[in-house]
């Protein structure tokens, strides 16, 4: 490691809202950088983002040594092939294009709920009214659990985005108590084809059973609620795009692209060296962690025209927002679809909407996941 690597010299808790300044300049600096404070490495160029996400066998998934904490740390996304693959196909099933499509008509039928309650009024806020309910809804029926229960799996799930330490116990205890029951009364849904899968022997443990139910939980509401927040980020600087999807709604689905690649709902994430590796001009030795910033590479300017631009109709868009490779995003059919729904509803319905100019935006505590607790709109 180079004892003259540049340091950090922006604060963590500044690159909430706003890190693109900051990706930049690493970019330039210094793209695979040694940060000694968090003991990881961290690569801000688009080509080593694609390649740490495509090279497993070097670049794992699996943490090395687990905390106390154990929940949450055998899910599909901390886990290497051969059990990664048998993870992955139990639930791909339920994500293919032909049975999330299928699911449109009640996205749309929820989409119009939460917007008729709001209808008429002068403001609304656009997180708490329809951002964060509408894809826990979503995810708790396919999942097959209690929709009244949705307010706790908010607070556990943002909990665990900010590391808040109960919040993963708390969520785990829910699922192993709903486990339990399900198993004496099992249903048309997802959690009972997983205790099929696990009583029939597949290789899913109990407490891999315990971190599927959270992980998608957790990843089916996220992403969408903040791909449907930053949306409105995105609009709000951008006027003009707005405007024009009102009038070519056709564009749709590439400028929802174009808000993944701009402010990517996930901006990083983990991963561990297997073995020695050579990247960036960098030696990294193994065991180390490595974190990738996909909001950095989508960035960058050697892969993208004018980066940091809103270009509504961008095409070819080939961002990481959704990650690359084996791990590329089991659920990114369903937030394409949710996005594009609501989006649509909101372009017809709302067609006013705007920040409101007072209001302050108070950004995730997370350089993980970006976006925002709360928008207070105008309509």
């Amino acid at each position: 490691m180079q004892a003259n690597q540049p340091s950090i010299t922006t604060p963590m808790t500044e690159l909430f809202g706003n890190p693109f300044p900051w990706y930049a300049k690493m970019r330039r600096e210094s793209p695979v950088f040694y940060n000694a404070e968090q003991q990881s490495w961290m690569v801000f160029r688009y080509e080593d983002v694609k390649q740490v996400f495509s090279d497993w066998q070097t670049f794992s998934s699996k943490i090395p040594h687990p905390p106390e904490q154990t929940d949450l740390t055998q899910s599909l996304i901390s886990t290497d092939p051969p059990k990664h693959q048998s993870l992955r196909s139990l639930v791909a099933k339920v994500f293919t294009a032909r049975r999330v499509e299928e699911l449109a008509p009640r996205i749309t039928q929820l989409t119009h709920e939460l917007i008729d309650k709001v209808h008429g009024q002068e403001r609304m806020d656009f997180m708490h009214d329809l951002a964060i309910p509408l894809p826990i809804i979503v995810i708790a029926e396919i999942l097959g659990v209690p929709i009244e229960d949705r307010h706790d799996f908010k607070r556990w799930s943002d909990g665990i985005v900010v590391y808040e330490p109960s919040a993963p116990k708390a969520m785990a205890d829910y699922f192993r108590h709903l486990l339990k029951q399900r198993r004496q009364n099992q249903s048309i849904d997802l959690i009972s084809d997983l205790i099929a899968a696990h009583e029939a022997g597949e290789t899913l443990t109990a407490q891999e059973l315990v971190d599927f139910c959270m992980l998608l939980l957790i990843a089916g509401n996220e992403t969408t609620t903040n791909l449907l927040g930053n949306a409105i980020l995105c609009f709000n600087e951008y006027p003009e795009v707005f405007e024009r999807l009102k009038r070519e709604p056709q564009l749709l689905p590439l400028a929802i692209e174009e808000v993944l690649r701009y402010r990517s709902s996930i901006q990083g994430m983990e991963r561990f060296t297997k073995v020695e590796t050579q990247l960036g001009g960098q030696t990294i030795p193994a065991g180390q962690m490595v974190i990738v910033w996909m909001g950095s590479a989508n960035r960058d300017e050697t892969q993208f025209d004018r980066p940091d631009e809103f270009v509504v109709d961008r095409n070819p868009n080939p961002h990481l927002s959704f990650g690359n490779g084996i791990h590329f995003c089991l659920g990114a059919p369903l937030a394409r679809l949710e996005g594009k729904i609501v989006l649509s509803a909101v372009l017809e319905r709302l067609p006013n909407l705007r920040i409101d100019p007072n209001a302050t935006l108070e950004f995730i505590p997370s350089t993980g996941v970006h976006g925002v607790k709360s928008l207070p709109v105008l309509l």
